[in-house]
């Protein structure tokens, strides 16, 4: 990375620091999501990618660094501007996080219930152009506990869109689904990317499937961006670790095993 932000960033990460009972997760961690681009964050598990979300939303601080969204220093906003700036944002949650209770139709309605007072007609209308976005139209009386896996994923992005926002997240939106419906949501990333004119952030392990879309990847390991570049790129990367993540190699400088004391000591030890 280079010492300025991409002109048209509308998230910048700078040397980025961020621990956890004095454990490091992130250690000087640089990236930045370019506006109308699809940027994938990828990485073996553990190395903080729902940590960056979170930071990147305002509900946790960093403790050195920078991190910016449509220019504003997350960290340092006040609760009424960090507020208006999530409303910028949708988010897609890994499990969906629909609300049992609520129809499909009511679901995708939350967000426009809870921040807009507009009249029922409009309200009615924006909810099932959504719902046609995603196909799912046809479902909006269904309760979320009838829908496969793949149609609640569709449904919660659909809510993720409801409030149009100008950045959307990605928390690992593959994890779970058959390959019909992995495809589905794989498109509508790409498509709603295209024709709404936003900017895409990624979370994902899943290399094959963010390949076909990602316009840039940033690898995470080690507390950093331990490579940067298009899908291509990083496969052609030398480095180890990111040669072990992009093959899916289980030997490599990410571990097996958590590090512990000597085994054969540790069993021989008396019980305490």
């Amino acid at each position: 990375m280079g010492d300025s932000a991409p002109a048209e960033a509308v998230v910048d990460v700078r040397e980025l620091r961020y621990a956890i009972e004095g454990r490091p997760i992130f250690d000087g961690l640089n990236l930045a999501a370019r506006r109308g681009q699809i940027t994938a964050v990828m990485g073996p598990s553990g190395t903080g990618k729902t940590t960056l979300l979170r930071l990147l939303m305002g509900a946790i601080r960093p403790d050195a660094g920078r991190l910016s969204v449509f220019g504003d220093e997350v960290a340092g906003l006040a609760r009424p501007a960090l507020y208006r700036l999530r409303r910028r944002i949708g988010m897609l949650f890994q499990n969906g996080a629909l609300m049992s209770d609520l129809s499909v139709f009511e679901n995708v309605a939350f967000p426009l219930r809870a921040h807009t007072r507009l009249p029922e007609p409009l309200l009615r209308r924006l909810v099932l152009m959504k719902l046609q976005a995603v196909g799912l139209r046809g479902a909006a009386d269904m309760a979320p506990g009838a829908l496969s896996g793949g149609m609640a994923r569709r449904v919660a992005l659909a809510r993720a869109i409801v409030m149009d926002p100008e950045l959307l997240i990605y928390d690992e939106p593959f994890v779970g689904l058959d390959p019909i419906s992995l495809g589905v949501i794989l498109r509508l990333i790409g498509t709603l990317n295209a024709t709404l004119g936003i900017t895409s952030i990624v979370v994902t392990h899943d290399v094959e499937e963010i390949s076909r879309i990602a316009h840039q990847s940033y690898l995470l390991a080690s507390g950093r961006a331990v490579a940067a570049g298009s899908p291509a790129e990083l496969r052609a990367a030398a480095a180890p670790v990111v040669n072990q993540f992009m093959q899916g190699l289980p030997d490599g400088p990410v571990p097996f095993h958590v590090p512990a004391p000597d085994y054969r000591t540790q069993l021989l030890e008396p019980d305490a």
